[in-house]
């Protein structure tokens, strides 16, 4: 253990990455049996599984979860397996397990909380201490969950902090998102845009607050649109999909003006000041609806924060202004799965959620002509940690003094400030159970 200690230890200094942490096989393992495991991750929304029985298969770092609504319509997350052999209990990705949930293979069954109902045959058990096992037990529920305004999230070790203090003020950015609607509540839309990345889970967390890739990396895609919006004749109506495009080729000054803010344990936001989402047209009707749900200054103050990209490390990004969520979850050190959810704000108009749709699928589906401009070079840049000729990976871009020292601090919106925040919060999770094992 100490050995491990180490050499999580040895893999960053001032702003440099060792290319380890991307690309070797035994860090990703220690990523899932100590960094995941001990920080908060999200699991999912209330709003999928709204009556009782309806469940959501996930995984939470590479542990396969279910989130199922109980007869009480509290939200648990169990283990999804079976304690006879093993089996997992549920395949499908979403649905209604009915009262209990059946095991396919021997139908040992199950009510919603987990708690065993029934075994087949248990006179088979007579005079064996079955009541003493484990099995006994039923579906092993994760020991930590917490709902906050119907998102859910869970950790699964005993290590780490609280819920308030691994987010603590960072809140403020989910908090914004759900109070968009007039009825402060949000709706998952349909399924996700779901795809695979051949590259590290870090990569993309990266990204979501690098203000300096946008108007080089989008150049050929929302560039493109620019160039054709450009020789349109004056007067033309924007359509949507080009006032959503634009933004992206904004100019570095454009970027640092944004600002990015950090907080502790890795979280951070691009959008400080303004950011891609400020200047959208205005939609018949909301604002009045928003005022009248909280009033005038309220509706103001709400709707006047366009934060652009929120993390919440280690791997959740949100936008609230245009209501998306991305999951970036880790199959392996050079496979990422993706997933890019959309949410109706309650009481809303209805041409909030189609801008939203219209948003997910020209920047974050694998046919969009934004995202795919990303996914490549994510895809070169894991080719590439391959050269011997460099190990390590530069974030030294308006490195500070003092960074990370306060709860909250705000930067440049070019700085890659988040990113070295990122690092800090990778190594303290990591080494959290680490040294306690050690230890012990």
């Amino acid at each position: 253990m100490n050995d491990q200690i180490a050499r999580i230890r040895a893999l960053q200094r001032p702003g440099e990455v060792h290319r380890d942490a991307y690309v070797a096989p035994d860090v990703f393992d220690m990523e899932m049996k100590h960094l995941f495991r001990n920080a908060w991750v999200y699991v999912g929304h209330a709003s999928q599984i709204p009556g009782k029985g309806d469940y959501y298969a996930t995984q939470v770092a590479d542990q396969p979860v279910l989130m199922v609504r109980h007869t009480d319509n509290s939200v648990r997350v169990l283990y999804n397996r079976c304690p006879h052999k093993g089996t997992q209990v549920v395949i499908d990705t979403q649905g209604n397990t009915g009262k209990f949930f059946r095991c396919p293979y021997h139908a040992w069954s199950f009510k919603t909380d987990g708690s065993l109902l029934a075994v087949p045959l248990k006179k088979g058990y007579q005079d064996t201490e079955f009541k003493s096992s484990c099995a006994a037990k039923g579906m092993t529920p994760v020991p930590h969950v917490r709902e906050y305004r119907e998102f859910i999230f869970a950790r699964i070790n005993d290590q780490g902090p609280s819920f308030e203090d691994f987010f603590g003020d960072s809140l403020s950015s989910l908090d914004n998102m759900i109070d968009r609607s007039p009825a402060g509540r949000l709706e998952v839309v349909g399924s996700p845009l779901r795809y695979a990345h051949n590259c590290n889970w870090k990569m993309l967390v990266e990204n979501q607050t690098d203000t300096c890739h946008p108007m080089v990396a989008h150049e050929s895609s929302a560039g493109t649109v620019k160039d054709i919006w450009e020789r349109q004749e004056e007067g033309t109506k924007k359509p949507m999909v080009v006032e959503l495009a634009l933004p992206f080729m904004s100019s570095y000054e454009f970027f640092e003006g944004m600002g990015i803010r950090i907080w502790d344990n890795g979280h951070g936001h691009t959008g400080v000041h303004h950011s891609i989402h400020s200047d959208y047209s205005d939609i018949p009707g909301y604002n009045d609806q928003m005022q009248a749900a909280y009033g005038k200054d309220r509706a103001a103050e709400i709707l006047n924060e366009n934060r652009h990209n929120t993390v919440y490390f280690p791997n959740l990004m949100i936008k609230g202004p245009i209501q998306t969520l991305r999951l970036f979850k880790p199959i392996a050190a050079d496979k990422t799965l993706v997933e890019s959810w959309i949410f109706r704000l309650v009481d809303a108009p209805d041409k909030l959620l189609e801008r939203t749709a219209m948003y997910n699928r020209i920047i974050n589906a694998p046919t969009s002509i934004v995202g795919h401009d990303d996914l490549e070079m994510y895809e070169r840049a894991q080719s590439g940690l391959a050269s011997d000729g460099m190990e390590w990976v530069n974030i030294q871009r308006l490195y500070e003094e003092g960074e990370g020292d306060e709860p909250e601090q705000i930067y440049n919106g070019t700085t890659e400030a988040q990113m070295r925040n990122q690092f800090r919060a990778w190594e303290k999770f990591m080494l959290m159970s680490m040294e306690k094992e050690g230890t012990s």
